[in-house]
């Protein structure tokens, strides 16, 4: 299968194992869901206590993904990402085999901490094989893998938990393994990553501290909102649903729908879209999407919806993670995908407290409403930013062509 760039080269052969990889990843990455199901109707334990367990898991998530970069940067991308899966796939084991709360709660946490390992490191692996104006193509297409793997997981976990929800921890813990060894045998061999950059002196915006790099906390500052707001529905929608008259079951009728319009709609990466206006257009169309659900009182236009805010998705992912390497210092991918990355694990936290508070109080047009205006903000403050990624980017270029050129005035010498 030929996987075409916006440029129409041929994207490597390491991004497409990666995503294939990865999907296969995601295929069983369901089990999750249902872990509070398992503490509350398998081994007793109260919702509050399911739900205290859940929150350590997924603050556990953010030093992981933190561990990922500077791992990644450090010790190699493929090592990185094979470690992390095998820590899963013993984290996942180990909660299907726990007789008690306490020792899922070891596991929950064990989990937790390896995670998002794998993260940083694939993101950094894209952004250093693809050139500049493939990278929201190749970040884009990971992100339909995923989708697609997301639609088969949940049917694979309609089938097997129903026989019992231990076997969604073991086929999890299958795919991670499966994973690894598909990682481990076609990624080429790790190098140093400080070898491997050229020597050039690094950009005084902190190639080795992300956290000073001002743009980067700007992008950060962004990106934790959009999460919040993605986060919102993948969350909420379910109980909304109920509050329109509507089965919480409808979700996952949306949520296909979802996966297929990001599908679907690949070939518009490749419009030549400036960064500002798709930025602008995405936040839009997520905007639509929103307020379409605040007014929806029927399926029909709670698909319509998805689809326009699913458009929106396409249109932002992908950049999102391009921009960040495009700001990215010479071998500190993996520290600034890291960072960058934690605005998930926030909104993890933040996203399911806020939204049920919404949803109790204002009621689900007033929550769906806010969404969209915070959207919209979105909308009006993203183009400044994404101007200020292309002049980083352009004044790196010319830093690097001019060092080229004066190291080859050296040699000629």
């Amino acid at each position: 299968m030929r996987i075409l760039g916006p440029s129409g080269e041929r994207l490597p052969r390491t991004v497409w194992l990666l995503i294939v990889a990865r999907a296969v990843n995601r295929l069983g990455a369901f089990s999750l869901s249902f872990l509070t199901v398992l503490l509350t109707t398998g081994l007793g334990a109260s919702p509050a206590a399911a739900g205290v367990i859940s929150a350590a898991f997924g603050l556990a998530t953010i030093p992981s993904r933190l561990a990922g970069g500077r791992l990644a940067d450090r010790f190699g991308r493929r090592r990185t990402i094979v470690a992390g899966l095998l820590g899963c796939a013993l984290a996942q084991a180990g909660i299907a085999a726990a007789g008690n709360i306490a020792v899922i709660v070891c596991f929950a946490v064990l989990l937790g901490l390896v995670f998002e390992l794998y993260e940083p490191a694939s993101q950094a692996i894209i952004a250093d094989a693809v050139g500049k104006a493939e990278r929201v193509r190749a970040y884009s297409l990971l992100n339909a893998a995923l989708a697609v793997a997301g639609m088969g997981a949940g049917l694979l976990a309609a089938g097997l938990g129903r026989w019992d929800l231990r076997w969604l921890f073991i086929a999890d813990a299958v795919t991670c393994l499966i994973c690894a060894l598909v990682i481990r045998l076609g990624l080429p061999a790790d190098r140093s990553t400080r070898a491997a950059a050229p020597e050039r002196e690094p950009e005084r915006t902190g190639a080795t501290a992300p956290w000073r790099d001002r743009l980067l906390m700007a992008l950060f500052a962004s990106g934790t909102v959009f999460a919040l707001v993605y986060l919102q529905i993948m969350t909420i929608l379910p109980l909304a649903l109920t509050h329109r008259g509507l089965q919480p079951a409808d979700a996952g009728l949306l949520f296909t729908a979802s996966a297929l319009t990001i599908v679907v709609g690949q070939p518009l990466q490749r419009l030549p879209l400036p960064a500002p206006a798709a930025w602008t257009i995405g936040y839009l169309l997520l905007a639509l999407g929103l307020t379409a659900y605040a007014i929806a009182h029927t399926m029909p236009v709670f698909l319509t919806a998805t689809v326009a805010w699913s458009l929106g998705d396409l249109l932002l992912m992908g950049r999102m993670y391009a921009a960040v390497a495009d700001i990215t210092p010479p071998g500190a991918t993996g520290r600034y995908m890291a960072v960058y990355g934690t605005s998930w694990g926030i909104a993890a936290v933040a996203a399911p407290l806020l939204g049920t508070q919404l949803l109790q109080r204002a009621g689900a047009t007033s929550m769906w409403t806010a969404m969209a205006a915070i959207c919209l903000t979105l909308a009006a403050f993203q183009p400044a930013l994404a101007r200020a990624v292309t002049a980083r980017s352009s004044r790196r270029q010319n830093l690097i062509i001019d060092q080229d050129t004066r190291t080859a005035s050296l040699l000629d010498q």
